[in-house]
Parts: structure tokens; sequence; C-alpha cells
């Protein structure tokens, strides 16, 4: 249990209501109001008092229990990937490849895990090592969904099967959710969740049933969602974006 009595105030250090204001928080105004009414704590402590001084560098700041980015120099952004473009930042065999989408940024970013080149949607970029780190790996879980795109009618126990697993050649493999969005005796749009990464699992997990994905594109990482973004285009995720995603890491 964290002691609410213990003092975070730092001297030397900078206003609370300043760090939030620099890191988009509102005005300094605003911020003053979210410390007093006691929405704001450092440290696991909840600060009402407007002369706190924090070290940016190393406070952990939460607000309505959100932790906040305060290094206004780390961005994570979200990309749509078009298809056919390259999961990495330089590929030696010329083909279109990440940087050529976010050639705009000055910032070295680094993706956070791959979509094969076939697969469409969203894939996250930061510069933040340590977020890109924990999102990547498999101790945290983090959650994924896709479309898929899949040939033929698909039958009701294929549900039953994606959720208790499937054998492949590199171990059992199970989705997390399923839901049939559209289905025609030819083909059907299928929603699925799973947390792992292994190269191309949704595609074999559909190809070793009998269903081949005629096209993948993945809507969401954790709470982030593809949303309404445009083919090759990005955004920046806001404060409470980025805040969701380090509490889903444990940061």
């Amino acid at each position: 249990m964290v002691d609410q009595t213990r003092d975070v105030h730092v001297e030397g250090g900078v206003r609370l209501q300043k760090v939030l204001a620099t890191a988009g928080l509102g005005s300094r105004r605003a911020c003053e109001d979210l410390i007093a009414s006691g929405r704001v704590s450092v440290d696991g402590v909840v600060v009402r008092e407007l002369g706190v001084r924090v070290d940016p560098a190393s406070a952990v700041v939460h607000v309505d229990g959100l932790r906040i980015q305060l290094d206004t120099s780390l961005v994570t952004i979200a990309l749509n990937k078009p298809l056919g473009v390259v999961s990495t930042m330089h590929d030696p065999e010329g083909r279109p490849s990440l940087a050529q989408l976010v050639q705009h940024r000055d910032e070295r970013l680094f993706h956070v895990g791959r979509l094969d080149a076939e697969t469409e949607g969203l894939l996250l970029l930061t510069n933040d090592g340590e977020l890109a780190n924990r999102l990547a790996h498999p101790r945290y879980e983090v959650p994924k969904t896709y479309l898929a795109h899949v040939e033929g009618r698909v039958a009701g126990n294929v549900a039953n099967t994606m959720l208790h697993g499937i054998e492949l050649e590199d171990g059992r493999a199970k989705v997390d959710s399923y839901r049939i969005v559209d289905s025609t005796p030819q083909a059907a749009l299928i929603e699925v969740t799973l947390h792992e990464g292994r190269n191309r699992i949704v595609r074999r997990m559909f190809e070793e049933i009998g269903h081949p994905v005629t096209r993948l594109v993945r809507t969401q990482i954790g709470p982030i969602r593809l949303g309404a973004l445009r083919t090759g285009t990005t955004r920046v995720l806001s404060q409470a974006e980025v805040g969701s995603l380090m509490g889903l890491v444990g940061m």
C-alpha cells in the first residue's frame, strides 16, 4: 500500500501544474484545478497542493488513474499500413517500407511488432524504446484484433475450433474471441482477437482449417483502434491513448 503521507516534493524541481500543462493536459489554470480536485497523483501519492515541484525525468504522474507521458520528446503514432509495404524502416530488396510513410517525421521511430507485406492495417511506431519493447513482448499478452476475409462457407463449429486451439507446426494456437461479421456461400468476413504474435499466425490458423485468407486487416492493438485512419496515413496518439498503452504493459 502506498503511503499517502509521503512527501513527493522535489526541491529545485518543476511545479506540477507546469509539468502537466507542458504534457498537454490543458492551460496552467486548468491543471491547477486538476490538482486541487485531487485528480493527480505523483509516484502513487495524491497531490492537492499547488506548490509541489517534481522532477519530470523521474516522476510517475497519473491523472484520473491514467499514466501521463511527461517526456515531450517521446511520441507514439498509429499507421494504417497499406498492402505490399514491408514492416521495416529499410528494405535491402528495395520494396516499399515504413520509412516512406513516416518520412515527414523527424524522430527515429521503432515499429512495434510487424505485419507481413500482404496484411494491412494498424501498426504502432514510437521513439519510446521501453514502450515498444513491452508492447512487443509476449509476457504482456497485448491483444490484437483482425478482420479476415476467408474463402468458403464457414461452419458453426469453426468458432469452437479457433477458441480451443489448432495444432500448427510450431505449437498450438488459439484466438481469444471470434465473431462472424458477414457470410455468403462463397466467403466470410470474420473478426478474431488473439494476444500472440507468431509469424502469419492468423493466416496459418485459417489455412489449417481449410479457409484460406484472401485479405487480412489489423483493426486494433490493445485499446488503440484503426478507426477511420486512411490507408498510408498516420496520426499521433493522444495522452490518454499513450497512457492506456503504458498501463496495459505495467509502465
